[in-house]
């Protein structure tokens, strides 16, 4: 038996069309799991489809409707044609702002979308899930979870709330066959970033230096720590924030 393997599983994955949670599709469909991608975007969303494969749907959705999620959730699963076992919260925005610039409408639209929008899935997912006494939760957490970045006041904020959701969650509803962890990833080498750095070569060189690995990591670095999690390799391991980060987080 592969413990590794996700065969039979049907993850949903938001922000899925484009960086960290393409690359967790990416790995998920590599390790036999169907994916439901969820997205505004969806040129972009069939673009990912197209790469991915029979295995792939998506649906479009603005997860800060949360009065929506079940149907969301409805949605996901008719077109994957199976239940959704998998839920990976990953889609997120960012604000870069010192925090006496950070307005209250600002903070509020992050931990909307972070926050309450993975909230309000996470309740639309767990019924089914307790129901078959089985499932997985994951959430995308961030270096920001663990230490001061400045100038990320709301992101590490609603970052830094996922690890109190997951630890409350996972002593909640673990007993009941539904795991919930998070995985912090580092720096990781992405269009994103390399728009951040290429034009900063002083900072790529600093992030660089803090990092024990001296390299980016890459998405599927992030993707297959992912299907550890969520596969029977891990089956007594819930509550966790899991660094994918080259190092970067045990300090030195």
């Amino acid at each position: 038996m592969n413990v590794f393997s996700l065969k039979g599983e049907t993850a949903l994955i938001t922000g899925g069309g484009s960086g960290l949670g393409l690359g967790m599709a990416r790995c998920f469909v590599a390790a036999g799991a169907r994916v439901v991608l969820v997205g505004r975007r969806p040129d972009e969303l069939k673009n990912a489809v197209s790469e991915l494969g029979s295995l792939a749907g998506f649906v479009t959705h603005d997860i800060t409707e949360t009065k929506r999620a079940a149907a969301l959730v409805q949605a996901a699963e008719r077109a994957a044609g199976a239940p959704i076992s998998i839920l990976v919260n990953n889609a997120g925005i960012h604000l870069k702002k010192p925090a006496m610039e950070t307005s209250v409408e600002e903070f509020q639209a992050v931990l909307q979308t972070h926050v309450l929008g993975a909230h309000a899935l996470t309740l639309a997912v767990l019924p089914g899930m307790i129901g078959r006494k089985h499932g997985n939760i994951l959430f995308t957490a961030s270096m920001a979870s663990l230490f001061g970045i400045p100038q990320v006041i709301a992101y590490a904020a609603a970052k830094s709330a996922y690890v109190g959701m997951v630890r409350t969650l996972a002593t909640e509803v673990s007993a009941q066959g539904v795991r919930v962890n998070a995985i912090a990833p580092g720096w990781i080498d992405s269009a994103m970033s390399q728009r951040a750095l290429n034009n900063d070569p002083g900072r790529k060189q600093r992030i660089l230096q803090r990092t024990p690995m001296a390299s980016l990591g890459e998405a599927a670095d992030v993707g297959w720590a992912a299907v550890y999690l969520c596969s029977a390799a891990a089956k007594f391991v819930t509550g966790v924030v899991l660094p994918v980060d080259g190092g970067v987080s045990i300090g030195f």
